[in-house]
């Protein structure tokens, strides 16, 4: 299958218009011109390494744009897959069994509001099931038992925007959650009195990442294998023992 076919696949699918200014996205290579596509690989990330294992007719999707120049032919759907109805962040609510209500930041499209009826308390005890409690941090005041009505959720990178934070209080949110979340944004949130739920980057977008591997599977014109390979992060953790 011609890599231009593909493309043009998930061009109709997550239309480039909808992604972020200056946002890095669609093809990284040299030219694609007559390029016969034989298996596709979906990534988050596309590490040098990993890109040096590839075998000649593999085509990598990025959710994240390399940061070199890979042998690997290598496609990037990145912020218009974060902000299309039923992309990234409507898979996250969806794993997270949450009802989306409405966009977050409505100038770029980027986020959901959804509603539910749990506590703070069985939110964290859901959220540690579906991630591991190792990849979450909180930021609270006050009662366990606080109902979450109204939950923000931003897939990816929302905890490192300070003007995400101040947005989740101006929308009166019970809980922001998202991932990146810095240490002055920490204090901003308990200062704000808003509740911050931080779920590791990577993790908390592997949901739009199975999403849009089953999105392509499930599409008929694609008539090559796709795969899903977790890369996982790009640090190790040090034990007392190094």
């Amino acid at each position: 299958m011609y890599a231009t076919d593909i493309f043009n696949i998930v061009d109709e699918l997550v239309p480039r218009k909808y992604a972020l200014e200056n946002d890095k996205i669609g093809y990284f290579g040299k030219t694609y011109d007559n390029l016969d596509i034989k298996n596709i690989k979906i990534l988050m990330d596309l590490f040098p390494n990993d890109d040096l294992k590839f075998d000649s007719g593999d085509l990598v999707i990025s959710h994240h744009p390399p940061l070199f120049m890979p042998k690997t032919p290598t496609y990037v759907v990145h912020s218009n897959w974060d902000i299309i109805s039923g992309g990234a962040n409507d898979a996250l609510a969806y794993y997270l069994g949450l009802k989306p209500i409405s966009i977050f930041h409505k100038q770029t499209g980027i986020g959901r509001v959804c509603s539910t009826t749990k506590t703070l308390d069985q939110f964290l005890a859901l959220a540690c099931y579906k991630f591991g409690p190792e990849n979450i941090r909180l930021v609270h005041e006050g009662d366990f038992n606080k109902m979450l009505r109204k939950i923000a959720i931003v897939s990816g990178f929302g905890l490192s925007n300070k003007d995400f934070i101040k947005l989740a209080k101006d929308r009166s949110v019970d809980a922001f959650v998202s991932g990146d979340l810095t240490h002055s944004n920490a204090i901003l949130a308990k200062k704000l009195g808003v509740t911050l739920i931080d779920i590791s980057h990577h993790i908390i977008e592997l949901p739009g990442l199975f999403a849009f591997t089953q999105m392509l599977r499930n599409n008929d014109e694609i008539n090559v294998p796709v795969e899903m390979i977790d890369t996982g992060v790009p640090w190790k953790y040090v034990s007392a023992d190094f």
